[in-house]
């Protein structure tokens, strides 16, 4: 069956990333902003894992950003909700300092490029954890517009996280599209290969490669943008 899409991942594909550094950089700069407002931020920084894993864990019967709000409110009350425009502006001014962590490879846009010169679809399939407005930060960082993508994960709009096969079934039903249709290009080893189950093909950027199960990718097609470039040529 033909390819008709591509779905990218975007932190360590897309944009390219050191995850050690871009969490202590994202958390800390968190933390700093929501200090005034009363949060510990130990206390803080453990209840946005928390939060996190609640995400993961979402079995769709409610968004991922409910979820989230559910567990924060069950450590900090109901009342901290008010503070969610808070959360709201950080990702808006002081999210940005986090792009210090990230890389920049102009390839990446070419791989996208390459994608629509095929006449192919293309859909960003990024771990739907942060909301809009700080998936749409980090898809400029990567040198791309929010326009290059028939549609792109955040917790607003999504039930279902990596490495939960549910979460690629819930795109191909979005795009209407089987998912022996589709290629989808990461760089995870686990989160990025269970498209595998909703059978698509996939394709691992090796540049920042995560393989923390130590699983047998070699029978995976891998390499740089620039294998990956000539891997959606050959489609």
């Amino acid at each position: 069956m033909p390819i008709k899409a591509v779905l990218f991942d975007l932190d360590g594909t897309l944009l390219p990333m050191d995850q050690d550094a871009f969490v202590k950089l994202y958390f800390g700069n968190l933390a700093k902003k929501m200090a005034p407002l009363g949060y510990d931020p130990e206390k803080l920084v453990a209840s946005i894992w928390g939060g996190t894993k609640a995400m993961v864990k979402n079995d769709g019967s409610c968004t991922n950003e409910e979820a989230f709000w559910r567990y924060f409110a069950s450590l900090f009350g109901e009342e901290a909700r008010k503070d969610e425009p808070h959360f709201d502006a950080f990702y808006r001014t002081d999210f940005e300092k986090a792009r210090a962590s990230c890389g920049y490879n102009e390839k990446a846009a070419q791989l996208v490029k390459a994608v629509k010169e095929k006449g192919l679809r293309c859909a960003l399939a990024t771990n739907p954890i942060f909301p809009d407005v700080a998936t749409s930060r980090r898809i400029q960082w990567a040198g791309l517009d929010k326009a290059d993508f028939e549609l792109y994960t955040t917790y607003e709009n999504s039930s279902f996280c990596k490495p939960n096969p549910a979460y690629y079934q819930a795109i191909l039903d979005q795009m209407g599209l089987k998912g022996e249709e589709c290629l989808m290009i990461g760089n995870d080893a686990t989160e990025d290969t269970a498209a595998l189950l909703c059978g698509m093909q996939v394709f691992l950027i090796t540049d920042c490669l995560l393989n923390k199960e130590n699983r047998d990718i070699s029978s995976i097609p891998q390499g740089n943008f620039d294998d990956a470039i000539r891997f959606v040529h050959q489609l």
